[in-house]
């Protein structure tokens, strides 16, 4: 059983989208998963610079929200 992910609406200029899907295509990915790998590529790079995002930094940052 796949697991339930949240859903996250994405505004992206339709040239962009296209490119997406058709980078998706040449890697034998959907679109989603795709922009998925992009998003975790970031995210360690991210990482590797700043250190690591701790679940307390994230905890942190909503309560600041409000």
């Amino acid at each position: 059983m796949a697991k339930k992910y949240p859903q996250f609406p994405l505004k992206i200029d339709p040239n962009y989208l296209d490119k997406m899907k058709y980078i998706a295509n040449e890697n034998g990915r959907s679109t989603n998963k795709e922009i998925e790998q992009l998003i975790i590529r970031y995210i360690k790079e991210y990482e590797k610079t700043y250190g690591e995002i701790e679940k307390e930094d994230i905890e942190y940052f909503f309560k600041s929200l409000g």
